[in-house]
Protein backbone atom coordinates (compact mmCIF):
# COMPACT_ATOMS: atom_id res chain seq x y z
CA UNK A 1 0.00 0.00 0.00
CA UNK A 2 1.51 3.30 -1.16
CA UNK A 3 -0.15 6.63 -0.40
CA UNK A 4 0.40 9.53 -2.77
CA UNK A 5 1.43 13.00 -1.64
CA UNK A 6 -1.74 14.36 -3.23
CA UNK A 7 -4.14 12.16 -1.27
CA UNK A 8 -2.31 12.83 1.98
CA UNK A 9 -2.33 16.58 1.47
CA UNK A 10 -6.00 16.57 0.39
CA UNK A 11 -7.01 14.77 3.58
CA UNK A 12 -4.88 17.04 5.75
CA UNK A 13 -6.24 20.18 4.08
CA UNK A 14 -9.78 19.03 4.81
CA UNK A 15 -8.91 18.27 8.43
CA UNK A 16 -7.24 21.66 8.88
CA UNK A 17 -10.22 23.45 7.34
CA UNK A 18 -12.55 21.60 9.69
CA UNK A 19 -10.49 22.66 12.71
CA UNK A 20 -9.56 26.20 11.68
CA UNK A 21 -12.84 27.56 10.42
CA UNK A 22 -12.34 31.35 10.49
CA UNK A 23 -8.97 31.02 12.23
CA UNK A 24 -7.16 29.93 15.38
CA UNK A 25 -8.50 32.74 17.54
CA UNK A 26 -6.64 31.74 20.71
CA UNK A 27 -3.21 31.51 19.09
CA UNK A 28 -3.68 34.66 17.02
CA UNK A 29 -4.74 36.62 20.10
CA UNK A 30 -1.94 35.44 22.37
CA UNK A 31 1.16 34.52 20.33
CA UNK A 32 3.17 37.15 18.41
CA UNK A 33 3.23 36.56 14.65
CA UNK A 34 7.04 36.60 14.57
CA UNK A 35 7.59 34.19 17.49
CA UNK A 36 9.42 31.00 16.68
CA UNK A 37 9.61 27.75 18.59
CA UNK A 38 10.92 24.22 18.46
CA UNK A 39 8.88 21.14 19.31
CA UNK A 40 9.22 17.38 19.54
CA UNK A 41 6.54 14.87 18.60
CA UNK A 42 6.90 12.20 21.28
CA UNK A 43 5.50 8.69 21.84
CA UNK A 44 4.19 8.42 25.39
CA UNK A 45 3.78 4.65 25.12
CA UNK A 46 5.52 1.91 23.13
CA UNK A 47 4.02 1.90 19.63
CA UNK A 48 4.47 1.10 15.96
CA UNK A 49 4.81 4.23 13.86
CA UNK A 50 2.45 5.07 11.00
CA UNK A 51 1.43 8.38 9.47
CA UNK A 52 4.47 10.65 9.73
CA UNK A 53 3.73 12.03 6.26
CA UNK A 54 0.37 13.28 7.54
CA UNK A 55 1.93 15.00 10.54
CA UNK A 56 4.58 16.74 8.45
CA UNK A 57 1.96 17.79 5.90
CA UNK A 58 -0.16 19.41 8.62
CA UNK A 59 2.67 21.64 9.78
CA UNK A 60 3.97 22.34 6.28
CA UNK A 61 0.55 23.33 4.94
CA UNK A 62 0.13 25.87 7.75
CA UNK A 63 3.72 27.15 7.42
CA UNK A 64 5.61 26.11 4.26
CA UNK A 65 8.89 27.25 5.86
CA UNK A 66 8.48 24.82 8.77
CA UNK A 67 11.60 22.68 9.20
CA UNK A 68 11.21 19.05 10.27
CA UNK A 69 13.55 16.17 11.05
CA UNK A 70 12.36 12.58 11.29
CA UNK A 71 13.87 10.46 14.04
CA UNK A 72 11.74 7.40 13.28
CA UNK A 73 10.13 5.83 10.25
CA UNK A 74 6.74 4.33 9.48
CA UNK A 75 6.69 0.65 10.42
CA UNK A 76 9.26 1.08 13.19
CA UNK A 77 8.52 -0.06 16.73
CA UNK A 78 9.61 2.61 19.22
CA UNK A 79 9.69 2.71 23.04
CA UNK A 80 7.85 5.14 25.28
CA UNK A 81 9.58 8.50 25.27
CA UNK A 82 10.93 8.18 21.74
CA UNK A 83 10.96 11.33 19.63
CA UNK A 84 9.41 10.72 16.21
CA UNK A 85 9.73 14.18 14.73
CA UNK A 86 11.54 17.43 15.52
CA UNK A 87 10.03 20.68 14.27
CA UNK A 88 11.35 24.23 14.08
CA UNK A 89 9.34 27.16 12.80
CA UNK A 90 6.67 29.77 13.51
CA UNK A 91 5.16 29.21 16.95
CA UNK A 92 1.67 30.02 15.66
CA UNK A 93 1.88 27.32 12.99
CA UNK A 94 3.07 24.73 15.49
CA UNK A 95 0.12 25.49 17.78
CA UNK A 96 -2.43 25.66 14.98
CA UNK A 97 -1.43 22.39 13.28
CA UNK A 98 -0.77 20.46 16.49
CA UNK A 99 -4.15 18.77 16.93
CA UNK A 100 -4.61 17.89 13.27
CA UNK A 101 -1.16 16.29 13.14
CA UNK A 102 -1.80 14.36 16.34
CA UNK A 103 -5.25 13.21 15.24
CA UNK A 104 -3.80 11.55 12.16
CA UNK A 105 -0.84 10.07 13.99
CA UNK A 106 -2.76 8.80 17.00
CA UNK A 107 -5.26 6.97 14.82
CA UNK A 108 -2.77 5.50 12.35
CA UNK A 109 -0.18 4.55 14.98
CA UNK A 110 -2.99 2.92 16.95
CA UNK A 111 -3.95 0.73 13.98
CA UNK A 112 -0.32 -0.15 13.26
CA UNK A 113 0.38 -0.96 16.91
CA UNK A 114 -2.61 -3.28 17.30
CA UNK A 115 -1.76 -4.97 14.01
CA UNK A 116 1.81 -5.55 15.16
CA UNK A 117 0.50 -7.25 18.31
CA UNK A 118 -1.60 -9.67 16.24
CA UNK A 119 1.31 -10.35 13.88
CA UNK A 120 3.60 -11.09 16.83
CA UNK A 121 0.98 -13.40 18.36
CA UNK A 122 0.98 -15.70 15.30
CA UNK A 123 4.71 -15.58 14.57
CA UNK A 124 6.10 -18.90 13.42
CA UNK A 125 2.76 -20.44 12.46
CA UNK A 126 2.71 -19.43 8.80
CA UNK A 127 -0.64 -17.68 9.15
CA UNK A 128 -0.85 -14.10 7.93
CA UNK A 129 -2.97 -11.35 9.46
CA UNK A 130 -5.42 -9.58 7.14
CA UNK A 131 -7.55 -6.49 7.57
CA UNK A 132 -11.19 -6.09 6.47
CA UNK A 133 -13.50 -3.43 5.01
CA UNK A 134 -14.58 -2.41 8.53
CA UNK A 135 -12.85 0.94 8.22
CA UNK A 136 -13.60 4.58 9.01
CA UNK A 137 -15.48 6.07 6.02
CA UNK A 138 -13.07 8.14 3.95
CA UNK A 139 -10.03 6.77 5.78
CA UNK A 140 -9.89 3.25 4.32
CA UNK A 141 -6.65 3.65 2.38
CA UNK A 142 -5.00 5.39 5.33
CA UNK A 143 -6.03 2.71 7.84
CA UNK A 144 -5.07 -0.08 5.47
CA UNK A 145 -1.71 1.60 5.01
CA UNK A 146 -1.30 1.59 8.79
CA UNK A 147 -2.09 -2.14 8.83
CA UNK A 148 0.85 -2.75 6.49
CA UNK A 149 3.06 -0.63 8.77
CA UNK A 150 2.19 -3.06 11.55
CA UNK A 151 3.15 -6.08 9.45
CA UNK A 152 -0.35 -7.09 8.37
CA UNK A 153 -1.66 -7.53 4.86
CA UNK A 154 -4.56 -5.89 3.07
CA UNK A 155 -7.47 -8.13 2.13
CA UNK A 156 -9.47 -6.30 -0.52
CA UNK A 157 -9.56 -2.54 -0.83
CA UNK A 158 -13.23 -2.48 -1.78
CA UNK A 159 -16.00 -4.28 -3.57
CA UNK A 160 -14.21 -3.95 -6.89
CA UNK A 161 -10.93 -5.84 -6.62
CA UNK A 162 -11.95 -9.31 -5.46
CA UNK A 163 -15.04 -11.52 -5.59
CA UNK A 164 -16.22 -12.53 -2.12
CA UNK A 165 -19.36 -14.66 -2.08
CA UNK A 166 -20.80 -14.15 1.38
CA UNK A 167 -23.62 -15.83 3.28
CA UNK A 168 -26.24 -13.30 2.19
CA UNK A 169 -25.26 -13.78 -1.45
CA UNK A 170 -25.83 -17.50 -0.98
CA UNK A 171 -29.22 -16.89 0.61
CA UNK A 172 -30.19 -14.81 -2.42
CA UNK A 173 -29.04 -17.71 -4.65
CA UNK A 174 -30.62 -20.49 -2.59
CA UNK A 175 -32.61 -21.92 -5.53
CA UNK A 176 -29.65 -22.19 -7.91
CA UNK A 177 -28.45 -25.60 -8.99
CA UNK A 178 -26.51 -27.77 -8.42
CA UNK A 179 -25.99 -25.61 -5.30
CA UNK A 180 -25.63 -21.88 -4.69
CA UNK A 181 -21.85 -22.05 -4.23
CA UNK A 182 -21.17 -23.94 -7.45
CA UNK A 183 -23.45 -21.61 -9.39
CA UNK A 184 -21.88 -18.49 -7.85
CA UNK A 185 -18.28 -19.53 -8.53
CA UNK A 186 -19.05 -20.53 -12.10
CA UNK A 187 -20.88 -17.25 -12.74
CA UNK A 188 -18.20 -15.12 -11.09
CA UNK A 189 -15.44 -16.86 -13.02
CA UNK A 190 -17.18 -16.00 -16.27
CA UNK A 191 -18.16 -12.43 -15.37
CA UNK A 192 -15.00 -11.41 -13.46
CA UNK A 193 -12.02 -13.00 -15.24
CA UNK A 194 -8.70 -12.51 -13.51
CA UNK A 195 -10.14 -11.73 -10.08
CA UNK A 196 -9.63 -13.93 -7.03
CA UNK A 197 -12.84 -15.72 -6.04
CA UNK A 198 -13.41 -16.36 -2.35
CA UNK A 199 -16.41 -18.12 -0.82
CA UNK A 200 -17.63 -17.80 2.76
CA UNK A 201 -18.38 -21.16 4.37
CA UNK A 202 -20.19 -21.64 7.67
CA UNK A 203 -20.24 -25.46 7.51
CA UNK A 204 -18.00 -28.26 6.33
CA UNK A 205 -20.59 -29.09 3.67
CA UNK A 206 -20.12 -25.61 2.23
CA UNK A 207 -16.34 -26.08 2.42
CA UNK A 208 -16.66 -29.23 0.30
CA UNK A 209 -18.86 -27.40 -2.19
CA UNK A 210 -16.43 -24.48 -2.43
CA UNK A 211 -13.48 -26.81 -3.08
CA UNK A 212 -15.44 -28.73 -5.70
CA UNK A 213 -16.45 -25.46 -7.38
CA UNK A 214 -12.82 -24.38 -7.70
CA UNK A 215 -12.87 -21.37 -5.36
CA UNK A 216 -9.47 -19.74 -4.94
CA UNK A 217 -9.96 -19.08 -1.24
CA UNK A 218 -12.46 -20.22 1.38
CA UNK A 219 -13.44 -17.97 4.26
CA UNK A 220 -14.10 -20.16 7.30
CA UNK A 221 -16.54 -18.07 9.28
CA UNK A 222 -16.90 -18.30 13.05
CA UNK A 223 -15.55 -21.84 13.26
CA UNK A 224 -13.98 -23.29 16.39
CA UNK A 225 -10.33 -24.37 16.28
CA UNK A 226 -11.46 -28.00 15.98
CA UNK A 227 -13.71 -27.16 13.03
CA UNK A 228 -10.93 -25.12 11.42
CA UNK A 229 -8.54 -28.07 11.63
CA UNK A 230 -11.09 -30.34 9.96
CA UNK A 231 -11.73 -27.74 7.26
CA UNK A 232 -8.01 -27.32 6.56
CA UNK A 233 -7.59 -31.09 6.23
CA UNK A 234 -10.61 -31.25 3.94
CA UNK A 235 -9.30 -28.50 1.68
CA UNK A 236 -5.90 -30.20 1.55
CA UNK A 237 -4.17 -27.29 -0.20
CA UNK A 238 -6.64 -27.09 -3.07
CA UNK A 239 -7.59 -23.54 -2.01
CA UNK A 240 -6.30 -20.99 0.43
CA UNK A 241 -8.09 -20.83 3.77
CA UNK A 242 -9.02 -17.78 5.82
CA UNK A 243 -10.37 -17.81 9.37
CA UNK A 244 -12.70 -14.98 10.30
CA UNK A 245 -15.10 -13.97 13.05
CA UNK A 246 -14.51 -13.39 16.74
CA UNK A 247 -10.73 -13.12 16.43
CA UNK A 248 -8.99 -11.64 19.47
CA UNK A 249 -5.46 -11.48 20.81
CA UNK A 250 -6.47 -14.16 23.30
CA UNK A 251 -7.46 -16.74 20.67
CA UNK A 252 -5.55 -15.78 17.53
CA UNK A 253 -2.58 -18.07 18.26
CA UNK A 254 -4.81 -21.12 18.66
CA UNK A 255 -6.56 -20.25 15.41
CA UNK A 256 -3.26 -19.79 13.59
CA UNK A 257 -2.09 -23.20 14.79
CA UNK A 258 -4.99 -24.90 12.97
CA UNK A 259 -3.10 -24.45 9.71
CA UNK A 260 -5.16 -21.70 8.06
CA UNK A 261 -3.34 -19.48 5.60
CA UNK A 262 -4.93 -16.19 6.66
CA UNK A 263 -6.74 -14.71 9.64
CA UNK A 264 -8.85 -11.62 9.02
CA UNK A 265 -9.35 -9.28 11.97
CA UNK A 266 -11.92 -6.50 11.81
CA UNK A 267 -10.69 -5.11 15.12
CA UNK A 268 -7.49 -3.85 13.47
CA UNK A 269 -9.42 -0.95 12.00
CA UNK A 270 -12.74 -0.75 13.84
CA UNK A 271 -11.47 -1.08 17.40
CA UNK A 272 -7.82 -0.02 17.54
CA UNK A 273 -7.28 2.43 20.43
CA UNK A 274 -5.59 5.73 19.64
CA UNK A 275 -1.89 5.72 20.41
CA UNK A 276 -0.78 8.19 23.09
CA UNK A 277 1.44 10.87 21.51
CA UNK A 278 2.22 14.46 22.38
CA UNK A 279 3.80 17.56 20.90
CA UNK A 280 6.24 18.95 23.45
CA UNK A 281 7.37 22.55 22.90
CA UNK A 282 10.95 23.64 23.48
CA UNK A 283 10.95 27.45 23.46
CA UNK A 284 14.46 28.79 22.69
CA UNK A 285 15.70 31.47 25.08
CA UNK A 286 15.36 34.11 22.36
CA UNK A 287 11.84 33.01 21.48
CA UNK A 288 10.08 32.82 24.82
CA UNK A 289 6.30 33.11 24.83
CA UNK A 290 4.93 36.63 24.64
CA UNK A 291 4.15 38.21 28.01
CA UNK A 292 1.61 41.03 27.79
Amino acid sequence: MVLSTKEIETAVRQALAEDLGRGDVTTEALVPARARARARLVARVPLTVAGLDFAEAAFRLVAPAMRSERLARDGEAVPAGATLLRLDGPARALLTAERTALNFLQRLCGVATLTARFVAAVAGTGARILDTRKTTPGWRRFEKYAVTCGGGQNHRLGLYDQVLVKDNHLVALRDRRPNPIAWAVRRARRRCPGLTIEVEADTLTQVRQAVAAGADCILLDNMSPAQLRRAVRLVAGRARTEASGGITLANVRAIAETGVDFISVGALTHSAPAADLALDFEWPRSCRPFRP
